[in-house]
């Protein structure tokens, strides 16, 4: 039971970070407010992060929270290449609505410049246990190739979910995220799909 506590403990302050950078922008939010709108104590913080900049990284974590949240909602009628749209494009959607760009911006750049282990390619993360068990749904069925492993399909799908947000952050938003993403990746995942 303890470990769900903390676990739910950081998830409030993750969740009320990203909410005050929102409203208040990354720069004009403090540690104390933080700790407000979490409903926790300043130790709780400290335990879980070093300080408001480490906060960056915990974006995969927010992604991750969505997917629980998502993978409620798949269906067994759905093919896996849907599931795998469905997903992105609600995750799209959220990063459109309240994930402030330069933040988005400022976690891809951490990722790049950082030592060490990088959340975002962390294979334990929920977004990857998920897209193990849609892409061996895929290839069980038959929808997706088997002459590719699953390891090279979820790499090819994270780069590509990776380079649209990061062109989309270059082009400062400047087209919708979801829109684009629901054009390009059938494009480029069309090569796994098994030819009929």
């Amino acid at each position: 039971m303890p470990r769900k506590d903390s676990r739910n403990t950081k998830m409030k302050i993750v969740n009320a970070a990203w909410e005050l950078f929102y409203r208040n922008g990354y720069e004009n939010t403090t540690v104390e407010e933080i700790v407000d709108e979490s409903g926790t104590s300043r130790g709780s913080f400290y335990h879980y992060f070093d300080g408001k900049e480490e906060l960056l990284s915990s974006l995969s974590s927010l992604f991750d929270s969505k997917y629980e949240e998502l993978k409620e909602k798949l269906t067994d009628s759905m093919t896996a290449f849907e599931k795998l749209m469905y997903l992105n494009k609600m995750l799209f959607v959220m990063i459109e609505n309240s994930i402030p760009l330069d933040l988005l911006s400022r976690l891809y750049s951490s990722q790049l410049t950082m030592k060490g282990d990088k959340n975002l390619l962390d294979h334990n993360r929920t977004y990857y246990k998920l897209l193990r068990l849609i892409v061996l749904d895929g290839q069980k069925s038959g929808e997706f190739r088997e002459d590719v492993s699953v390891n090279e399909i979820i790499k090819a799908y994270a780069l590509c979910e990776r380079a649209i947000i990061s062109d989309w952050c270059l082009c400062n938003g400047e087209y919708p995220l979801s829109r684009y993403s629901e054009t390009l990746l059938p494009i480029l995942f069309d090569g796994f799909l098994k030819k009929k």
